[in-house]
């Protein structure tokens, strides 16, 4: 994709104004970054992985640690604490941010969709028809506050329920959250793959909401919605051009490969405990997904209003907030950059 392609099909034109960071080729401000993610074996996360795996970030002269959180809202707070550099996270984040008067900025969209599936126990399945019937459950997301939690209360709210109505349990990423619903401490939950696709295969839950489809997610919020993203703060970004690029140019080449790849590629390229020790259901949930990775890691101009929307109904401190904070939460000259130096 060459650059005229990609300025056509940028959302944030706004962001286009601003000056391109130095070559990326050039020497980087800080080589050894420490990255935050919440749930990082997550299907949600494979851009991450892959780029981790196959060596991209190390590619563009960037020593990346990764630190694994057990959900997006506590990488957030480490972003905010100073304890990592950047984090690969939701992002709605950015917007509840610039809100507070924090400017924190996505860089590259990973996800176009945000692969978020809400699920009810099987054997309450009868009575759990929609999100109108969510009061009084139990329900399990990665971590209150974080974009599984978001997902289920902007669909309870379509039906007049607000948070309050429901108990809400964090349950991680991975297996912790797969043994919560088998043992029966939740009634719902909300999360991505493979959890879902490891309980959905032993029949343990029914599904009722699924964004990993265009139209399952146009269903839910009325357009596109980008989910996964690297956001890192804006005056790191301005003294750190060259390795905000870097990074950047790592994700985004794990982006291109995972639009050629085949499941049986992805699933190889992941670590084996990530499989939840059933490959061909890994597999499986790898081609369910794969509509959802962005394809020129830019965010869709409708995409982020909507998500902008959510937040401002779900969030009475939102609801004043104006909308020229939508331009300033994502900086698409970097995806732009990635896509001239990546190819």
């Amino acid at each position: 994709m060459d650059r005229r392609q990609v300025l056509s099909l940028m959302g944030a034109g706004a962001s286009l104004a601003l000056p391109l960071p130095a070559v990326a080729q050039g020497a980087l401000e800080k080589p050894k970054v420490v990255l935050g993610v919440g749930g990082k074996s997550l299907l949600y996360y494979l851009p991450l992985t892959i780029a981790e795996r196959q060596g991209h970030f190390k590619e563009f002269g960037l020593d990346m640690e990764i630190n694994d959180f057990a959900g997006g809202a506590r990488s957030l707070q480490a972003l905010v604490g100073g304890s990592v550099d950047m984090v690969a996270g939701a992002y709605e984040h950015t917007l509840r941010m610039q809100a507070r008067g924090q400017d924190i900025r996505a860089t590259i969209e990973m996800l176009r969709f945000p692969t978020i599936v809400i699920a009810v126990r099987k054997a309450i399945a009868d009575r759990v028809k929609s999100a109108a019937d969510f009061k009084g459950l139990k329900v399990g997301v990665t971590a209150p506050g974080s974009s599984t939690w978001i997902t289920v209360v902007h669909a309870m709210s379509k039906h007049g329920l607000t948070a309050a109505d429901a108990s809400f349990i964090g349950v991680g990423g991975g297996a912790s959250a797969v043994a919560a619903m088998k043992r029966g401490e939740i009634d719902l939950i909300s999360h991505l793959d493979p959890v879902i696709a490891k309980l959905e295969a032993d029949g343990d839950v029914v599904t009722l909401i699924d964004t990993r489809t265009e139209a399952g997610t146009k269903a839910l919020f009325g357009a596109t919605n980008p989910a996964a993203c690297l956001y890192l703060r804006q005056d790191f970004i301005e003294k750190n051009p060259n390795t905000t690029q870097a990074a950047v140019n790592g994700l985004y080449k794990a982006l291109r490969w995972i639009d050629k790849a085949t499941p049986a590629q992805i699933a190889d390229a992941v670590p084996e405990q990530y499989h939840l020790g059933d490959k061909a259901l890994y597999m499986r949930a790898v081609q369910s997904s794969k509509e959802a990775y962005s394809k020129t890691g830019v965010m869709a101009q409708d995409g982020m209003n909507a998500v902008f929307a959510m937040l401002k109904a779900l969030d009475k401190d939102m609801q004043t907030v104006p909308a020229d904070v939508v331009g300033k939460s994502f900086e698409g000259r970097f995806a732009q950059r990635a896509a001239t130096i990546v190819g």
